[in-house]
């Protein structure tokens, strides 16, 4: 069948619009020509609108060029997002195939000076708030965009832009490649220590290879056990190992094509060159023009400070950790494979209780309902199971309803697999939208990613709390994209929200994992049904800032890598001693030499964080901030008081990306935000308070 007779016909799932994506019947085949038919679309779009008698109105730009463009992001986004959690050899070709194509239009789209001109002429008076407001971001956007570059800079810019997306998504694949190639047979000696569900794991993936023992992976439900209980100081360095130098220099010469240093130093030498092309000093300065902070220097002396303020804590972290090792666990001189297994047993001896006793209580079904319970309370809506084609059988699909009307929708995808990159992650599959060619209220559609421990022997998939937090977490994007209430799509729920604000509703849910009236909902233990001894919690809790100095400090370390990555370092020279400089400043802990973290640091190099994983942090001070107010409004028995429930989800949620993230924090808040909260939520607040940030 020819390539324009395969995306004219109906049998196309990617060229089905109006509807949810057919992840049941995309097939790698599909790709290029639906690509090509909606690419063609696109770009006649474009010349219609940028036409000189096209008028200069907001609404019939957007009734021809955005209807046909967000065609081609939806259809994108399924092959992108399938190409995430499906990975495989003949999807990736595909995939590889048509990315530049993809990349070269939308690089053409942001930089085109005639739909420039366009915007600049559409009279803001006609608009309404949230219009206004996605004007101006796009104003802003084709400047960054390179709109006003011209001849060979903006054909330079063009060139940029399709080379980083093609290096960007071999880090990716490399990252992902290096994690599941790697494996490891061993016998159940070596196990000991090791919980009994991840060695059935393990027992049963040996099996499926046809091998004998136990197979570990690099996994993150397999290594991190491995890595807190594992007796085994050698078995814990063999994945140590293996885990901190995928895709460099230094792992296994088998693997040496997956290196990512190179496409490392080149991604830095093109955000660079960007950066001058758009009149800056440095891509640092390009990423801060977006969002809540003024400058790239600003983020490092917050950065900087808030080190300073962790590092006495983090201090006493260490000497703690050192003194349990040398007279409890017989380790004089503990190496950097060492330190999650001390940790882990120093927190048993100090609070009575192990991760792994708090983990047969958080079965994955009764978490979710707990999770939906929360959420159902303190934004007046129900959720409910729904229908849509899916990529895996794992996969669930539920909608969100408030008085019995549709509010959005979202696809959950928990467990670990072959061929899913790793870590978790929310992103949109559409955005709520009045749509402008027929009238209609589009609702939002939302992906939550995770990567937890699948089901073992029939009984339902345990979670640790650290699963649970990262569940909550990601539900909080969720929330942020599916309860907008704005109605113009390019800043209704996450879109347009500036990135280092956009983690604030993410972190704010994380703290509900923390509340007995919430928790006591959500958990029943895996054998007896039980629901979790308060006795047990009480330990969480008083174990709850365990090491919050060393954990803050690690954030700190890879934020201002990043930050200095892209604001001091010359990239044409080796960027391993920014690296090595960052760690002698910040890092309490310092790791081997062989280890390297940057080769997989997929937030800055393939995941959009790029002079912005700071976010994380200065999200941290208004989530806490935000969630303060809850604290302060608790009901006697302390269940979340439900008038500050609605003034959260009105004044943060339902306004989405419509006003800047420190309007919409004051509307909530009243005052601007205070670091107090953060330091007392992770017990590091000092006699003399704290500044604001």
């Amino acid at each position: 069948m020819s390539t324009s007779s395969t995306a004219n016909t109906p049998m196309n799932p990617l060229l089905q619009h109006g509807g949810l994506p057919l992840f049941d019947q995309i097939k790698p085949e599909h790709v290029k020509p639906a690509v090509e038919v909606l690419l063609q679309v696109a770009s006649e779009a474009l010349e219609t609108v940028t036409a000189p008698a096209f008028p200069t109105e907001w609404h019939a730009i957007a009734k021809v060029l955005d209807v046909a463009t967000e065609r081609l992001s939806t259809a994108w986004g399924a092959v992108s997002h399938l190409n995430s959690v499906a990975d495989g050899p003949e999807l990736r070709a595909a995939y590889n195939d048509s990315l530049p194509v993809v990349t070269e239009f939308w690089t053409r789209l942001g930089a085109d000076e005639r739909l420039y001109a366009k915007y600049k002429q559409v009279d803001a008076t006609t608009l309404d708030a949230a219009q206004k407001q996605a004007l101006q971001n796009a104003l802003r956007n084709f400047v960054l965009g390179g709109a006003e570059l011209v001849g060979e800079n903006k054909s330079r810019y063009a060139a940029i832009q399709e080379r980083m997306a093609e290096l960007s998504q071999k880090f990716s694949e490399n990252a992902l490649d290096a994690t599941d190639k790697f494996s490891l047979f061993v016998s159940e000696d070596e196990l000991d220590g090791v919980p009994e569900d991840v060695k059935t794991t393990a027992r049963a993936a040996a099996e499926k290879d046809g091998q004998a023992g136990f197979k570990l992976t690099l996994k993150m439900p397999c290594y991190l056990p491995i890595m807190q209980f594992a007796k085994s100081s050698a078995l814990r360095q063999k994945l140590y190992q293996a885990y901190v130098t995928r895709a460099s220099d230094q792992s296994d010469p088998a693997f040496a094509a997956l290196n990512n240093s190179q496409n490392i130093q080149e991604i830095l030498q093109l955000r660079q060159e960007e950066a001058q092309l758009l009149g800056y000093h440095n891509y640092a300065e390009v990423s801060v023009a977006t969002k809540m902070a003024d400058s790239p220097s600003k983020v490092i002396s917050f950065l900087r400070d808030l080190a300073q303020r962790a590092k006495p804590y983090a201090l006493q972290d260490l000497e703690d950790m050192r003194q349990f090792a040398a007279q409890h666990l017989n380790l004089k001189n503990p190496q950097a494979w060492d330190w999650p297994y001390i940790g882990e047993k120093l927190k048993e001896a100090r609070y009575s209780f192990s991760e792994q006793e708090v983990k047969q209580y958080f079965t994955a079904p009764k978490v979710l309902q707990g999770l939906f319970k929360i959420i159902e309370t303190l934004f007046e809506v129900n959720i409910r199971p729904d229908q849509a084609p899916v990529w895996h059988p794992a996969v669930a699909f539920y909608r969100i309803e408030r008085d019995g009307q549709l509010v959005g929708q979202f696809y959950l995808d928990p467990p670990a697999r072959a061929g899913k990159r790793g870590g978790a992650w929310m992103d949109d599959v559409r955005a709520r939208w009045l749509r402008p060619d027929t009238q209609q209220l589009q609702t939002p559609v939302a992906h939550l990613v995770c990567n937890f421990a699948d089901s073992v022997d029939g009984n339902p998939p345990l979670l640790t709390h650290d699963d649970v937090i990262t569940l909550f977490h990601e539900f909080g994007h969720g929330l942020h994209h599916m309860l907008t209430q704005v109605n113009e799509r390019d800043v209704s729920g996450i879109s347009g929200v500036e990135w280092d604000a956009v983690e604030l509703p993410s972190q704010f849910m994380e703290n509900f994992c923390w509340e007995w009236s919430v928790l006591k909902h959500m958990t029943a233990h895996v054998q007896t049904g039980e629901a979790l001894p308060r006795d047990l919690f009480d330990k969480m809790v008083a174990a709850k800032n365990f090491q919050s100095g060393l954990q803050t400090l690690r954030q700190i370390e890879f934020a201002l890598l990043d930050m200095l990555l892209h604001s001091e370092h010359n990239p044409k020279e080796d960027f391993m001693p920014v690296l090595n400089q960052v760690r002698a400043e910040v890092a309490v802990i310092q790791p081997p030499s062989f280890n390297r973290m940057a080769h997989t640091f997929s937030h800055i190099f393939a995941g959009g964080y790029a002079a912005g994983y700071y976010s994380y942090k200065w999200a941290e001070v208004l989530s806490a901030d935000a969630y303060a107010a809850f604290e302060e409004t608790a009901l006697p028995d302390g269940s979340p008081n439900l008038e500050t429930g609605k003034r959260y989800r009105e004044a943060i949620l339902e306004a989405g990306g419509s006003r800047p993230a420190l309007a919409s924090f004051i509307a909530f808040r009243g005052r601007e935000p205070s670091l107090n909260a953060l330091l007392r939520h992770q017990g590091m607040m000092t006699s003399t308070g704290a500044a604001n940030q």
